[in-house]
């Protein structure tokens, strides 16, 4: 076994280990989230914090680590006898993204289910799990199916594993950890709420501690048990301090005013629902007893609210995370005490006066905040000049208007919810929210052989397959004689998610500031709608005389947003090298993810110059992609009193359909165009 490297070795990241170290000392603070770039001694930590954990006692030979003291009523290796517990560490249990749903929750042997009426069940990793730590790192690329299961424990503190009637429970307790890049996407809302804590990591522009963070992994990789060595005294100090303030919770007072200050807090904040109140609670009562103390303070209030809210916040993937810190000191001043207790009526201190400095540094550092106030996105508030107002000339079509300058982007229109666009066909892709697709998870549409482990057991099948080989197989008694062939597999149909390529339109001929807001507005809400469906998406722009990828297909939307957001505009339009260029971006990632279907959307008002016959040339490059079988649907944005109706002509090119930016809205005129049209059926 690899020595691990050490806690205390790790340089800076102070909000990292505070979050974690305080979930040492209360698991019922329910775990962190560690979002930052990559390379920030995100994954070393959370292995790290396992060597201080205290050890569990645990029945000797449950394979559910069940307390001797109160040993689970319902356990599968149950029920226990009296008898004395032995002491093993906590393990740090990490669940591979790909990782299969039985490999999660464990699997039931079904032959010997259905032949004997045995429960035969092999644990999975949330068994492992059970008063340790779950570690997931890149949490935000697990599949759906593997987020429901996991939600599912964490809220009841048990799995169920079921297969046609036959059921087994056990407790799963843990505390989860998970780590992410956001340049690969956000998280579903019910997976952030699970987490307790979150914290921002990024590494340091320091050069001096750029310097010590090499220098001691390097030493680590020359000799890990010398090195662990060295710090083993600082080690064992932290081990003790968390023993210590495990053993002072307990007694540490949460007083009718510091609880007050918590719950105007979370209501300042507009925070759903009241998770964030009881999280900001245990986090303010570890606090105090990592601090040595018995009584909970306004301080610990604020560095809980800084810990616990901010992910808390997000309603869509483009709200920035973070917390506005004088409103927090705000809100905390008013629902504080008005006075002190001799009657005193002296102003509050200033809050930017160093009054919250906890003293020797025990209480860790603030989260930092996002880069950038992305708060006006979408032109809220936004007087300092970034978004100047219409010209005069700047009428949509002006006949005979000179498009060639480039413009400075335009501040998008508000996001609506659009009309549900899908690739037509049955795929097998991953599993998603947007088309048709033979899925883990749906409504059963039929039967076949397994391929490999069974893991949706189709009865029916199972016992037709079984019935003509009873007399043969000697039956006597009541039970059913299965053999592992007869095991048949349910096939479902569900839903997967897809490739959404953008091909956005930034030329001249869009460059009307109001319908560039509009068409902005609209790519805004097919991002947000490509997040809520577990979309990739990618994003092309043509404008001059060329096109570019202005992003390589990602999970992220909030990249493609920002993408979007700094989008200029001004020049020819060379519609054909756009569509060439998606051509090329789907080509690659047909060789990397074969199995995710493509969906090209492209956004313009069809209207094709520069270059010799552009608008033929645009023709044939829709044509390109018709041959290969790619869904399409063009977003026309064609405004004006004449409409040339070019974007319906490049929409019959591709094999797809074109939809006007109006009847992209899913609360415009019912029994518009939902779907892709098959291409065949388009031409």
């Amino acid at each position: 076994m690899s020595t691990p490297y050490p806690f205390t070795a790790i340089v800076g990241q102070d909000d990292l280990r505070l979050g974690l170290l305080l979930n040492a000392v209360s698991p019922a603070v329910g775990g962190v989230l560690v979002r930052g770039e990559k390379g920030t001694a995100k994954s070393t930590a959370v292995r790290a914090l396992a060597a201080l954990v205290p050890e569990v006692p645990v029945v000797p030979g449950c394979r559910f680590s069940c307390d001797p003291v109160s040993p689970d009523p319902a356990c599968p290796d149950g029920p226990h006898a009296e008898a004395a517990g032995v002491s093993r560490p906590a393990r740090t249990v990490e669940l591979p993204v790909g990782a299969s749903e039985d490999r999660l929750v464990g699997a039931l042997d079904i032959e010997r289910a259905l032949s004997e009426g045995v429960k035969a069940f092999e644990p999975g990793l949330l068994a492992d799990a059970h008063r340790g730590i779950l570690y997931v790192d890149e949490v935000n690329l697990l599949h759906d199916h593997l987020v429901d299961l996991l939600l599912d424990a964490a809220a009841m503190g048990a799995s169920y594993v079921e297969r046609e009637g036959v059921s087994v429970r056990h407790a799963a307790r843990f505390l989860l950890v998970g780590t992410m890049n956001p340049e690969e996407g956000e998280l579903r809302p019910q997976l952030l709420d699970r987490f307790g804590l979150t914290v921002e990591v990024a590494a340091s522009r320091d050069t001096d501690e750029r310097v010590e963070v090499v220098r001691r992994r390097l030493a680590y990789d020359d000799d890990p048990e010398g090195f662990a060595g060295r710090w083993a005294d600082e080690e064992e100090a932290l081990r003790e301090r968390i023993a210590a303030a495990r053993a002072l919770l307990p007694r540490v007072v949460l007083g009718d005013g510091v609880l007050r200050q918590i719950a105007a807090t979370c209501a300042a904040f507009e925070v759903d629902g009241m998770r964030a109140d009881i999280v900001m609670a245990r986090t303010a009562t570890a606090l105090a007893a990592w601090a040595g103390r018995e009584e909970v303070t306004a301080d610990d209030v604020r560095q809980a609210a800084l810990l616990a809210l901010p992910h808390r916040r997000r309603r869509n993937p483009f709200d920035a995370p973070g917390l506005d810190e004088d409103k927090l000191d705000q809100t905390l001043d008013e629902a504080g005490p008005q006075a002190d207790d001799d009657g005193d009526d002296q102003p509050d201190p200033d809050p930017d006066g160093g009054g919250n400095d906890d003293g020797g540094g025990d209480g860790g550092g603030v989260p930092p905040q996002a880069d950038g106030d992305r708060t006006q996105r979408r032109g809220e508030g936004d007087s300092g000049g970034d978004t100047p107002s219409q010209a005069p000339g700047d009428t949509p079509d002006a006949p005979g208007r000179s498009t060639g300058a480039e413009q400075r982007p335009v501040a998008s229109a508000e996001p609506f919810r659009t009309k549900m666009l899908s690739v037509p066909g049955l795929g097998e892709g991953a599993a998603g929210r947007r088309s048709r697709a033979r899925t883990e998870h749906g409504r059963t549409t039929g039967a076949r052989r397994p391929q490999g482990s069974l893991t949706k057991l189709h009865l029916a099948a199972t016992v037709q397959a079984a019935a003509p080989h009873q007399r043969a197989r000697g039956r006597s008694g009541r039970g059913l004689v299965v053999r592992r062939d007869d095991l048949r597999q349910a096939t479902r149909e569900g839903r997967e998610g897809n490739l959404v390529l953008f091909v956005v339109d930034a030329s001249g001929s869009m460059a009307a500031r109001q319908r560039m807001s509009a068409v902005k507005g609209a790519v805004l809400s097919l991002l947000l709608d490509a997040y809520q469906r577990r979309d990739k998406v990618g994003l092309v722009t043509f404008r001059g005389k060329d096109a570019e990828v202005a992003l390589p297909p990602t999970s992220s939307v909030d990249a493609a947003a920002s993408r979007l957001e700094s989008l200029p505009t001004g020049g020819r339009t060379p519609l054909a090298a756009g569509l060439l260029k998606a051509h090329d971006v789907l080509r690659v990632e047909r060789l990397r993810d074969p199995s995710r279907r493509p969906l090209l959307v492209v956004v313009t008002d069809g209207r094709a110059t520069g270059g010799p016959e552009p608008v033929a040339l645009a023709g044939r490059a829709g044509r390109l992609h018709r041959s290969e079988g790619t869904a399409s649907v063009v977003v026309d944005c064609e405004s004006g009193y004449v409409r040339l109706g070019l974007a319906g002509e490049l929409a019959r090119e591709l094999g797809g359909t074109a939809v006007t930016l109006d009847e992209l809205r899913a609360d415009s005129i019912a029994g518009l165009v939902k779907d892709v049209t098959a291409a065949g059926r388009a031409a």
